[in-house]
């Protein structure tokens, strides 16, 4: 089936459209030293119904219709957007899992994590699920949904805030990141457990237990509760040494011509797994990104291979990151209907519950593991970014039908907001502070490893 040539022109012209806003709202934004990702969604949303759609609508919906070629494209680059993001988390909890501090790293994992997600169960209780919940959403799956909301914590954000702020190599950097890789982890398998049980109860079976023709409910959510959670514990052990041996002399033929390809295919390959065993393709394409990170380190690799993995992986997050992760978090921003499906005064409920709840979490862990009441708090904001995981949640979440349109537009401006509060409050708290202190001692305001992140 071939496109006509009026319809490539409308998906290249929404496409551009789609690229260019997301590029100069988040060049606009990270000029303004917050997360790129907020000035992504906020061209799309200009782009959506909250704008465009108000103003222009018969625009709107020409450029971005509900359905044919276009929309059927754009859907495609959504889910490629969705995937390779995941990858590029996945490339996250890898490089960040080298931390020093301990102590104060499980104490805060275990307060940020625990008590912000068992106040989410009990808070959930309060609100009626039925005007929150999508089609295939239960009280279960909404209560974990709405827990999860609540607890999770974005490593890319944080990570890309540190970076910008120049104090990525610091001990208060290492400690956030190894404990937003214990909590996403940790949120990641909820995840996969929520979207299992309503795969099961949906009757949406999909794949290898779709061909076992079993139809009990009971049964069908053991099945993907237990495979979600068996792919994730498999490709962390072995996924790293899977990958390993695809860049090695004997086997490393697609390494050593284009090594760039061979981690695409691995990622496609990785979401056809769990396609095939019925489970969500984000999975796949977060295991692959933990696989991928440092694999060609390992004995007898391709020639060159062990000196080129670093930047075969920047290849690929630049390629993500100029075409298929901005077209995600556009078309996230295209979504979002503020003027007919924001729930004002349950997003302000919404946001001044989770972040209290969040931010106390960490404070506390933060101080029972002996930090001060400064780097607690500091902890404690930055630990509230949701960023990208949150989106990611949301995106989710209602395309499985467990969330409406509703609570999806609260998660994601809990994630867009809580990302400029930490990226403005570190910024503060912690570098302006710094260049002052610095300044008055005579000392260079950088340390060494900090500059070195610093420069391109």
């Amino acid at each position: 089936m071939s496109l006509h040539l009026a319809d490539v022109a409308h998906i290249l012209i929404a496409l551009t459209l789609l690229i260019l806003m997301a590029h100069l709202f988040g060049h606009l934004f990270g000029a303004l030293r917050q997360p790129p990702v907020i000035g992504e969604i906020l061209g799309g949303l200009l782009l959506g119904p909250t704008v465009l759609g108000a103003f222009a609508p018969g625009v709107k919906d020409s450029l971005f219709p509900a359905s044919g070629p276009t929309a059927s494209v754009l859907g495609g680059f959504y889910q490629l957007g969705l995937i390779f993001l995941m990858f590029l988390a996945g490339t996250e909890l890898q490089s960040a899992g080298s931390a020093a501090e301990n102590r104060t790293v499980v104490g805060i994992t275990v307060f940020g994590l625990v008590l912000p997600f068992g106040a989410g169960l009990l808070l959930q209780q309060l609100v009626d699920p039925a005007s929150l919940s999508g089609p295939k959403g239960s009280a279960t799956s909404f209560a974990l949904v709405f827990g999860i909301g609540i607890a999770v914590t974005s490593i890319p954000v944080i990570s890309r805030i540190m970076l910008d702020l120049g104090i990525l190599g610091t001990p208060f950097a290492r400690i956030v990141l190894s404990v937003a890789v214990l909590e996403d982890l940790a949120l990641y398998v909820m995840l996969a457990v929520v979207l299992g049980l309503v795969q099961a109860h949906s009757g949406d079976a999909f794949g290898l237990w779709d061909l076992t023709g079993v139809k009990s409910v009971p049964l069908t959510s053991v099945y993907y509760v237990a495979v979600s959670l068996l792919f994730l514990l498999l490709f962390l052990i072995f996924g790293r040494r899977l990958f390993r041996l695809l860049t090695t002399r004997r086997l490393g033929a697609l390494e050593r011509r284009n090594p760039t390809a061979l981690r695409i295919v691995f990622l496609f390959v990785a979401v056809l797994c769990c396609i095939a065993l019925g489970i969500n393709a984000v999975f796949g394409a977060l295991m692959a990104g933990v696989s991928v990170t440092g694999a060609a380190d390992g004995a007898d690799p391709a020639p060159g291979a062990g000196a080129a993995s670093g930047d075969v992986s920047q290849t690929v997050k630049h390629f993500s990151l100029a075409l298929f992760v901005p077209v995600y978090f556009a078309i996230v921003g295209l979504q979002l209907d503020l003027l007919h499906h924001f729930p004002v005064l349950f997003f302000v409920w919404f946001i001044v519950v989770a972040c209290a709840v969040k931010l106390a979490g960490v404070w506390v862990g933060a101080r029972l593991a002996g930090e001060d009441n400064r780097s607690a708090t500091n902890l404690a904001v930055a630990m509230n970014a949701r960023g990208g995981p949150g989106i990611v949640l949301a995106t989710v979440t209602f395309t499985a039908g467990i969330i409406n349109e509703e609570f999806f537009t609260v998660l994601v401006l809990l994630s867009i907001l809580t990302s400029q509060a930490a990226g403005i409050w570190l910024d503060r708290k912690l570098v302006r502070r710094t260049d002052d202190r610095n300044e008055m001692e005579g000392e260079d305001v950088w340390s060494t490893e900090s500059e070195a992140v610093r420069r391109p």
